[in-house]
């Protein structure tokens, strides 16, 4: 007897949207959560930058890396976005290759993934954030599992975008978008795949730098589990060399 069809991206980014706008819901209802939700967010931020200088500073590889921490693992408000697009889902679909939404439904089920984390080390954390405090609700709060889970999804995310760099003619078909997408309210989405698009497009071959990200929050991640907390003092234990 066959099993149930696997829902397709078009699905799975509407029903992943439905879940992170209520979970985000939830957590805009509790003021002080939602106070250590976004500290933890930002200080999360800036230890991501501290982990990849020698990426930020290269010329081939410095926008992929801006994508990379600004619209996926950044502190900036996705609220927008997401909002946008649920809306315009069935249009999307409609309009875009396959695998750009299926881009978008990663970068959903990632943003599902990281928010429900972060809320979790919101409700077990105290204010200021410092290192001791974020690597013990850091394993109180997470599972191996789910911290593995994330970085597996970047790492599909960043895959699916080399593959999309490659559709012929798809980066005019992007840019010609630009204005109708903003008239017809899903501006914020179309900067999301346009911004990754043209970042993966000019890196080219994407192995080493997935390669890089994929190692160092492994690393990172393995060390915080075994009650390590060098790693998150100073990130550049984690540059090779």
């Amino acid at each position: 007897m066959f099993g149930a069809a696997q829902p397709g991206p078009k699905e799975r980014l509407a029903s992943g949207l439905a879940r992170v706008i209520e979970l985000r819901r939830q957590l805009h209802g509790d003021a002080a959560v939602n106070e250590r939700w976004l500290a933890v967010k930002h200080w999360q931020a800036r230890r991501l930058a501290r982990t990849y200088p020698d990426l930020l500073a290269s010329a081939r590889y410095r926008p992929a890396c801006e994508f990379f921490l600004e619209e996926l693992y950044g502190a900036k408000d996705f609220e927008a976005r997401d909002n946008e697009a649920l809306r315009v889902v069935p249009k999307l679909a409609r309009m875009l290759p396959e695998r750009a939404v299926e881009t978008m439904a990663l970068a959903v089920e990632l943003d599902e993934t990281s928010e429900s984390l972060d809320a979790r080390l919101a409700q077990a954390i105290r204010l200021p954030v410092d290192v001791e405090g974020y690597a013990r609700a850091y394993r109180e709060t997470g599972t191996l599992a789910a911290r593995t889970l994330q970085i597996e999804t970047v790492d599909r995310i960043g895959q699916t975008l080399e593959k999309l760099a490659r559709i012929p003619l798809l980066s005019g078909m992007l840019h010609m978008m630009r204005a109708p997408a903003e008239a017809a309210g899903f501006g914020h989405l179309h900067h999301f795949l346009q911004s990754g698009f043209d970042a993966f497009r000019a890196m080219g071959a994407a192995g080493e730098f997935l390669r890089t990200i994929r190692g160092r929050e492994t690393a990172l991640m393995q060390a915080l589990f075994a009650g390590r907390t060098e790693e998150l003092e100073d990130p550049r234990l984690l540059i090779p060399g």
